[in-house]
């Protein structure tokens, strides 16, 4: 029986628990979790990453759940699924990507993938790297402005 391989896609900038959360529940829905990451470059419907591309590859490939992390291509992002014919891409809950439509794409390259999204992270609004960014910029405009006693 061959191993039942799973495929998670993200940008994974500035790493937080929503991250984690999607890759663990990957994880459970086969035997080998491959991770691509993003290419800076083909960001394009978001901010551009703070975390440069390779560092967010080392940073995902770290991370318990993940067997193997691979950076997207530059101009095909079909490309890596061809070479790691995945039994299983997942797609997070916040990810941009419409199941039909990229069940469609995939099929127009003879590929035929489970597609799951991945739900929500209990976790709350440290589960977003968009909410965390804000966090940190409304903590630290906060101390700013009130700078702890000294002692």
């Amino acid at each position: 029986m061959t191993a039942r391989r799973v495929v998670a896609t993200g940008t994974f900038d500035i790493l937080h628990p929503g991250h984690l959360f999607y890759l663990e529940e990957s994880r459970k829905l086969g035997d080998e979790l491959i991770v691509i990451v993003a290419r800076d470059i083909n960001v394009k419907h978001k901010p551009r990453p703070v975390i440069p591309e390779e560092h967010r590859l080392r940073m995902v490939a770290a991370l318990k759940p993940v067997d193997r992390a691979v950076l997207g291509d530059k101009s095909d992002m079909f490309r890596p699924i061809e070479e790691l014919m995945p039994d299983v891409i997942t797609i997070g809950f916040n990810q941009m990507f419409d199941e039909t439509k990229l069940a469609g794409q995939l099929r127009a390259r003879n590929l035929t993938p489970e597609i799951i999204r991945i739900g929500r992270c209990p976790d709350g609004d440290l589960c977003s790297s968009r909410l965390v960014v804000q966090r940190i910029i409304d903590k630290r405009s906060h101390d700013q402005h009130h700078p702890a006693p000294q002692t």
